[in-house]
């Protein structure tokens, strides 16, 4: 394993804090997608419906745009393991919220609307973090993640012996 300059690990935590900030941006679009989507779908089917199709609907938009955007993978190279890990990411978002929809039904078999939303808002918060070191893994490691440091970095100059 190679030490990293101090330049080098300035440059990756800038990319850390940038792709937070992106991933951030993106989640919260895709959770007032989600919300609007399982709120319309929810007056004429049931509650895990619902949630499965908003989940579907609004995790292939995010694995694309945190792809584009926050990850900034352009091309079709790794693009079928790139949609794996959104896929592997969406069973786990699946899992979570229908977990917790089951557990509030079970706590409060009369609930709100309003109270549904707020557990799987929650609840997707959760998937969320997932979600994000899932990617980062599937879509940052792969493609070496120390170039742009190393490009970033200047080049120390190393002392011959005399």
């Amino acid at each position: 394993m190679t030490a990293l300059s101090v330049p080098q690990v300035i440059a990756l935590r800038g990319r850390s804090l940038r792709q937070l900030a992106s991933f951030g941006a993106i989640g919260a679009a895709s959770t007032v997608a989600y919300v609007v989507l399982y709120a319309w779908l929810r007056q004429d089917i049931s509650a895990g419906a619902a949630n499965a199709i908003a989940l579907v609907v609004t995790a292939v938009a995010n694995t694309a745009a945190n792809r584009r955007l926050t990850f900034q993978v352009k091309g079709r190279e790794g693009l079928g393991r790139d949609h794996a890990a959104g896929l592997a990411a969406f069973g786990l978002a699946l899992a979570i919220t229908s977990a917790s929809l089951g557990l509030l039904n079970s706590i409060a078999p009369h609930h709100a609307r309003a109270t549904e939303l707020a557990v799987l808002v929650a609840a997707n918060g959760a998937a969320t973090a997932v979600r994000f070191v899932l990617l980062r893994l599937a879509l940052g490691a792969s493609r070496e993640p120390l170039r742009e440091a190393s490009a970033a970095a200047p080049r120390r100059l190393e002392r011959t012996p005399r």
